[in-house]
Parts: C-alpha cells; sequence; structure tokens
C-alpha cells in the first residue's frame, strides 16, 4: 500500500514477492561487498544496512530501475519504442534495464519476473510497451532486459509511485546483507582488501660512483 494508489490484484502480488526473493541476494554485488566490509569492521546491523543503501543508489546499481521506469514510461504506445531507443543510442547512452555485466546471455531473474507481470495482466497496456521495447532492442541487436527492466514492468502494470522499483530492489536486498553481516560477525576477522600499484614506474636514484 505504501507503493501503490491502489490495491494489488493477488496475482500481481505474486509476482512482488518473487522479485523481493529473486533480489534478496546476488552474490558479492557492489553493495553487498560493502555491507560485508562494514560488518567484518563489526559496526552495528543499522549501519551494515545503511553501508549497502548508500552503494545501492547509484546510477549503475539499484537506481537503474528508475531509469528503466521513466525509459518505459516514454513509450506511450507501442509505435513509441524505436525512438526512445533510437534517441538514447544516437547520445551513446546506456538503455537502462538492458545488459548485465555478469549475464551476457540474458537475465535469467528478469525473464522469470516479467513472466509472471505477464501472466498477472496480460491485456495490460504497459505489457504492450514492454514488449515493443524488447523487439527493438533485439531489432538492433543490442543487450537483452535484466532484472531493473523486470522491475520497471511490474511498477508501471501495478500502478506503482515512480522510483517503487528502487525501494523494492533494496528491501529485497536488506535481508540479503544481514545474512552476510552475520556471516562476517561469525568470522571474526577484518575484511581486508589489498590494491596493486598499476601507475608510472617509481623514479630511482643512479647508482653514486
Amino acid at each position: 500500500s505504501r507503493l501503490c494508489p491502489r490495491p494489488a490484484t493477488p496475482e500481481l502480488l505474486t509476482a512482488l514477492r518473487a522479485a523481493l526473493v529473486l533480489l534478496a541476494d546476488h552474490e558479492l554485488a557492489a553493495s553487498t561487498l560493502a555491507a560485508r566490509v562494514a560488518a567484518s569492521a563489526k559496526a552495528d546491523p543499522y549501519a551494515v544496512v545503511l553501508t549497502g543503501l548508500g552503494v545501492l543508489g547509484g546510477s549503475l546499481h539499484g537506481g537503474a530501475s528508475h531509469a528503466a521506469e521513466r525509459l518505459l514510461a516514454e513509450v506511450g504506445r507501442p509505435g513509441q519504442a524505436a525512438r526512445a531507443v533510437a534517441e538514447r543510442v544516437r547520445r551513446g547512452e546506456r538503455i537502462p534495464g538492458f545488459g548485465h555485466s555478469v549475464y551476457k546471455n540474458g537475465d535469467a531473474r528478469g525473464a522469470l519476473l516479467l513472466d509472471l507481470v505477464k501472466e498477472a495482466a496480460p491485456d495490460h497496456e504497459r505489457i504492450a510497451a514492454t514488449d515493443a521495447l524488447l523487439a527493438e532492442m533485439r531489432r538492433r541487436r543490442l543487450p537483452d532486459s535484466n532484472i531493473d527492466f523486470a522491475l520497471a514492468a511490474l511498477a508501471a502494470v501495478s500502478g506503482m509511485t515512480p522510483g517503487a522499483g528502487e525501494a523494492v530492489f533494496a528491501v529485497a536486498r536488506t535481508a540479503g546483507w544481514l545474512a552476510h553481516a552475520m556471516e562476517e560477525y561469525e568470522r571474526g576477522t577484518l575484511l581486508r582488501l589489498r590494491a596493486s600499484y598499476t601507475g608510472l614506474p617509481v623514479a630511482t636514484e643512479p647508482p653514486r660512483t
């Protein structure tokens, strides 16, 4: 009820629950790594979650779902999908909701969630816009959709408020961060990463004669 002004159908609630499960954990994503580092330093659980939220809000992480929402909102009719994609390609921008650094052949999480959204409201006008964007991306041989795009579709079909996808992402991932924190608390050692110098060679003095 905090995300949507009108009651959701049982089918859309099922899709929302699935999104929460699918997003709860995803290996050592940037926010999870940050949360684990905080937990390894014995930060309290509230600080661990705040650390994760600080990273999640980045436009290349949890914030990507909001950008995907805006893309989908631009496609009022299926015929507008080509223009929405073409404008971003012309500007050299990433297409929000498409491509993933881990999944080069499609994000299975997003595919599953998108199927559930379509099953929940097969005749919804936003489904037609969703399909048009997917078709245009395939036509251009651009990257496949990811979980952010599926979240945007869920938010659009449900009539959620702008930015709701990021909120769903954050609530789901909080459970994952706390699970990682519990593991770090049991380890009892500081998670300390090392860095290798990659700059210019350090100048050395010539040998004295």
